[in-house]
């Protein structure tokens, strides 16, 4: 498979075979895709939500009026439900959101992902990430140079601290490290753009069978 490899600065551009690059026929590999990303952001999910039910809400022990002769409807406490300040009723609780993936299924799943995203040519080849003073302007200089527009993620193995440093306040790109780059970050951007040195451990961590 071919794809577009860019200079550091992103001015000169040609097309290389890629023989390591996963290759897929028909659907295989969609749904252990879905189940991954599902996973990802559950398992992202903090769960840290709560609400009170009446009997945790403070107050609300004496009843409000007399049973009978009020002309009003029965009420036995402020806190009910149906009161302003009242409990909650079916209410979030501290929770537990993650899901456990097999190893092979995500495997699969960043497989699938790299190739979906390989073959429909929104993955990009830059020789290196290299700019020659930590600034933003020059980052963005690069980047727009390989994708105009649109969520860009930045992948190397690892970034250099000037690097990181120069991409880190651009407003439309992200960065992640070859090693933690998982389906969820090849799925969500519009633009992947790895380094060369990038690109070689990602495809060792896809035919070795590494996650």
């Amino acid at each position: 498979m071919k794809l577009t490899v860019f200079s550091p600065d992103g001015t000169t551009s040609s097309e290389q075979e890629f023989a390591g690059l996963p290759v897929f026929e028909g659907d295989k590999g969609r749904q252990a895709l879905k189940e991954v990303i599902v996973a990802i952001q559950a398992n992202n999910r903090q769960g840290t939500r709560s609400t009170k039910t009446r009997g945790e809400v403070r107050g609300g022990g004496k009843k409000p009026w007399n049973q009978k002769g009020s002309g009003r409807a029965r009420a036995g406490s402020s806190r009910s439900p149906l009161w302003s300040g009242g409990g909650v009723v079916f209410g979030p609780k501290p929770r537990d959101f993650s899901k456990k993936i097999n190893g092979k299924v995500k495997q699969l799943a960043f497989s699938r992902a790299l190739f979906d995203r390989a073959s429909a040519g929104e993955i990009a080849v830059i020789e290196k990430f290299e700019f020659a003073q930590p600034k933003s302007k020059l980052a963005n200089t690069v980047v727009g140079r390989v994708a105009p527009e649109g969520k860009v993620l930045l992948v190397d193995a690892p970034f250099a601290a000037t690097a990181s440093r120069a991409i880190r306040n651009l407003a439309r790109v992200s960065f992640q490290a070859a090693a933690k780059l998982n389906a969820l970050d090849l799925a969500q951007y519009k633009k992947i753009i790895v380094s060369a040195k990038a690109l070689d451990a990602i495809l060792a961590r896809v035919n070795g069978g590494k996650n």
